[in-house]
């Protein structure tokens, strides 16, 4: 397939890859962090990978090709604990839109680093198979990446943000500004 005609090379996707590859070292170095300077640069950088996902062009999956998948239970364990460790008591907030919600008369509780885990297992490994450089895999792993972005990490994107928003803005969060201030 040419590249003018191939959504892997599409300049919508290329930004895609690049703005994912921020996110996925942000968060894998998310311990170096300032509880402050992570939900700052979280509520900048959340928003612009959100927006580029929005924009990634539509791709056919195809049942033959099987991409192998890199960000393994594990990874996505560390990523998640990691952020959980760095939050503290700001990773819960309460999930108003959770499918439970309408059966239940109490609050669910969710975590922002489960959201962003979530996030990062689909950005990993779209990074991962489009440094590998192989079309088939490039092409099978955008299409899987936009669905999923449709169908649920869209969502758990937007409710880390949400709850990040929460935490950036709350005057009471008592978070060191440093850098801020």
């Amino acid at each position: 397939m040419e590249k003018e005609n191939n959504p892997v090379y599409d300049r919508n996707t290329i930004e895609f890859v690049a703005v994912a590859l921020e996110f996925c070292n942000f968060v894998e170095t998310s311990s170096q962090h300032s509880v402050f300077d992570f939900v700052n640069k979280a509520t900048k950088l959340l928003p612009l990978l959100y927006l580029k996902a929005t924009l990634l062009p539509d791709v056919e999956a195809e049942e033959e090709v099987e991409p192998d998948l890199t960000v393994t239970e594990d990874m996505y364990e560390s990523i998640r604990t990691k952020l959980a460790t760095l939050l503290g008591e700001h990773d819960t907030y309460l999930d108003t839109f959770h499918p439970d919600m309408k059966y239940s008369d109490a609050p669910i509780a969710a975590f922002i680093s489960e959201n962003l885990a979530d996030v990062y297992q689909d950005a990993g490994n779209f990074v991962a198979l489009f440094r590998e450089g192989n079309e088939d895999a490039m092409r099978e792993i955008l299409a899987i990446c936009k669905e999923n972005f449709r169908t649920y990490w869209g969502g758990q994107l937007l409710n880390a943000l949400k709850a990040l928003h929460t935490i950036r803005y709350d005057e009471d969060a008592n978070l060191d500004m440093n850098e801020e201030e």
